[in-house]
């Protein structure tokens, strides 16, 4: 039958235990021992997906048991102590529970998970930056400044199933740290509410978690170029000027300009009547709104956007309360005490309404209106308040913050990327410091204020194998190994704020080095943004931690220091060495070619910061060179192709600006390559779908790398010109789609 209805079980001791059938790879199994369950808060504030088709499934009791069964997998429940044992379909035992669950709303909750041996677990957010593999860790899941920026309790299994603990509660997680044969969850406040998921890889894991929590966001295009953010000290509109002017000078590609707190009148001023700075970025009335004269002008005539800096310690849960219908009204906390569960525990802090900034009835975006209607297109939503704590505030919707801490960040995603979007018609670049899950769906963060070392890079790799693909960090640019790792992931950023981080300011190999891996990124945008547009659509990360790429190796269990960013380019960063899984690969600066499983040693020429390895059989789009992204039209797709065997890839273009692609306004181009020791096949299919401003047509230069000349080269059966670059060992061949033709564009290269 289609169930589209939870299901409740009895428990020998009066506990309900609740089952809501989700998708034919998801369970959501709540429980109280007062016999009634709770909402939660990322479901009550739309976080959660709620809009599920109806499943098949079928419910029956047996033996002590309640089963629910669909295509893909089935939750066993017992009826006397509620264990809990998920199974594939075909009975193949995934997960079950090691002892009876627990949870009572005002006493908090605990489930334990078995383990079994050589099991591994990925996820956890940004709960620590030591490791990726998390069995034999724990921790709290807890926003905290620097220590813990945006945890998340996902955590998924090269088993086959993958949990997520649905609370927002302050509560901890033991994968197996002090029994390395239980991945345990537990809380001193709320009940339980947990999600088993049944996957037969972890990006199916993934994928079927960013269906519950939010797809990845895809950010405009100008969002994963280059953003520098200025220095602030005494800073004036006119020196963010001629900084973005000397960008265009130097040739170096950019797209965002960002402020830090000294835009504002007031520094550091969280509430909603802060205005520019009269001294330093004044606008005068008369010029307001205008697309000339003014400093916000200048930059967009240069190709540049504008991102402003805040901080917020508004009460976002107010607004939320009124798009659910409810007003505001005061309770009576003079009962209340300092919550079990906060992590402060100091007896003097009592929660109360402590709130002077928040306005009754106003939400939070609608003072930001007019700074983007000024100019501003992106924010940067620093730490600040949303990662500090608050045991003595009651917030406006009851909670404390026990509560709502870990909520707030994603509330201030929210209400920023949906207020841009309905006052603008486009797409939001918000990013923040803070999150947790669901972040994915409204904003990209980096790592917080902890610059751009080996210790982000770990935070970024854990966000990746925990559903959040745009992510960052600041980019080191006085060292070779800061700009190779800063140019080579999601989006790019460079922090000068109380520093000289300027490129021109590094000496001359520096700059030179910092020029070329900027340009390289943004030849590299078709091949990042279609890998965005994987993202949004299934939830396997641009920046991919080795578990994705090699599940089965051991090897890759733990990398901290190198990864896939997309599916073809093997990065190393900060490491000596570099493990290649099995297969060849090929040395994207040298051509020279490797086979995987090995490890190889540090390799690189000296004007290049760290490893960069294509695995054979890629074909990676690039795009023209450009000062900024919509520079110029791309007419013209470069191809690069590394044949090996049967490949394909699939190319995603859109507006890169509007909300269109949620309407299916995209352009996918599929590629496919067949090499044999005879020949190589390429065939690029027509385009298919459309966007306003696409290209009425595409031409191609398509690099082939080879080990010799070819005999001959074919484009649509008609024969070209030979032009093989010995130096590079690279066959290039032009070719143009002919809108008139349904069939692909063919080029055979005969060896």
């Amino acid at each position: 039958m289609l169930e589209t209805v939870h299901h409740d079980v009895t428990l020998a001791d009066g506990s309900l235990l609740r089952v809501d059938v989700r998708s034919p790879h998801l369970f959501r199994v709540r429980l109280d021992a007062a016999g009634a369950v709770h909402e939660g808060a990322l479901e009550r504030y739309g976080i959660l997906r709620r809009d599920w088709p109806p499943v098949e499934v079928s419910v029956r009791r047996r033996r002590g048991e309640v089963e629910f069964r669909t295509m893909a997998a089935v939750l066993r429940v017992r009826c006397d102590d509620g264990r809990l044992r998920l199974s594939t379909a075909a009975g193949r035992e995934l997960v079950s529970t090691a002892e009876p669950p627990r949870s009572r709303w005002q006493e908090g909750f605990r489930v334990a998970l078995a383990l079994r041996p050589g099991e591994r677990l990925y996820g956890g957010g940004d709960a620590d930056r030591e490791r990726i593999q998390r069995r034999g860790s724990a921790g709290r899941m807890a926003v905290r400044n620097v220590a813990s920026y945006a945890p998340i309790p996902f955590f998924m299994s090269t088993g086959g199933w993958a949990a997520f603990v649905n609370t927002t509660w302050f509560h901890r997680f033991d994968a197996g740290a002090a029994d390395p044969e239980r991945l345990v969850f537990s809380a001193e406040r709320g009940g339980l509410d947990l999600f088993l998921i049944a996957g037969e890889s972890l990006p199916e894991l993934l994928n079927h978690y960013t269906a519950l929590t939010g797809r990845p966001r895809l950010l405009p295009l100008a969002g994963y170029g280059l953003t520098f953010v200025c220095d602030e000290r005494g800073v004036r509109a006119r020196d963010v000027l001629y900084e973005a002017y000397e960008f265009r000078r130097h040739g170096i590609p950019c797209d965002t300009i960002g402020l830090e707190p000294g835009w504002m009148e007031h520094r550091y001023d969280y509430s909603v009547d802060k205005d520019w700075s009269q001294e330093r970025f004044h606008i005068p009335t008369w010029l307001a709104q205008s697309k000339h004269s003014t400093f916000c002008a200048g930059l967009a005539n240069m190709g540049f956007r504008l991102s402003l800096w805040l901080c917020c310690n508004y009460d976002l849960s107010e607004y939320e309360e009124r798009l659910l219908g409810h007003e505001w009204k005061p309770l009576d906390a003079a009962d209340l005490r300092a919550a079990p569960g906060d992590l402060v525990q100091d007896p003097h802090l009592q929660p109360t309404y402590s709130d002077r900034i928040t306005r009754t009835g106003v939400p939070w975006f609608e003072h930001l209106k007019r700074f983007v209607d000024d100019g501003a297109s992106a924010f940067k939503l620093d730490g600040a308040n949303q990662v500090l704590f608050h045991p003595d505030r009651l917030w406006r919707n009851g909670m404390t913050d026990a509560e709502m801490h870990n909520l707030y960040p994603l509330l201030l995603g929210k209400q920023m990327a949906l207020g841009f979007e309905a006052h603008t018609g486009r797409r939001a670049m918000i990013s923040s410091a803070g999150g947790y899950a669901g972040i994915q769906q409204y904003a990209a963060t980096w790592a917080g204020d902890t610059g751009g070392n080996a210790g982000p890079l770990v935070s970024m790799l854990n966000h990746g194998l925990s559903g959040h693909s745009n992510t960052s960090c600041d980019m080191e640019v006085f060292s070779p190994a800061g700009i190779h790792f800063g140019f080579l992931q999601p989006w790019s950023q460079v922090l000068s704020w109380h520093m000289y981080n300027q490129p021109w300011f590094q000496g001359r190999d520096l700059l030179a080095m910092f020029t070329f891996y900027a340009r390289l990124r943004y030849r590299l945008l078709p091949y990042l943004y279609s890998a965005a547009h994987v993202a949004y659509r299934t939830g396997l990360p641009i920046l991919r931690a080795m578990p994705l790429a090699a599940p089965d190796d051991p090897a890759c269990a733990d990398c901290t220091r190198q990864y896939l960013l997309g599916d073809a380019l093997l990065t190393g960063a900060f490491t000596e060495s570099l493990y290649l899984p099995a297969g060849r690969w090929i040395d994207f600066w040298t051509g020279a070619v490797h086979e995987g499983p090995a490890t190889i040693p540090l390799q690189h020429p000296p004007d290049r910061g760290g490893m960069l390895l294509v695995r054979s059989g890629a074909i990676i789009p690039m795009g023209p060179a450009v000062d900024y992204t919509g520079d110029r039209p791309a007419e013209e797709i470069t191809l690069d192709v590394y044949p090996d065997g049967d490949s394909r890839t699939t190319l995603y273009e859109d507006d890169g600006v509007s909300l269109d692609y949620q309407a299916g306004r995209v352009a996918e181009t599929a590629i496919a390559c067949r090499a044999t020791a005879r020949s190589v096949r390429l065939a690029v299919s027509p385009r298919r779908g459309e966007y306003d401003g696409m290209p009425s047509r595409r031409c191609y230069r398509i690099e082939l790398h080879l080990e010799s000349a070819p005999r001959a080269v074919k484009v649509n059966g008609q024969a070209v010109a030979i032009a093989f670059d010995a130096a590079r060992r690279v066959c290039v061949v032009r070719a143009a789609e002919d809108p008139a033709r349904q069939t692909p564009l063919e080029v055979v290269i005969r060896r």
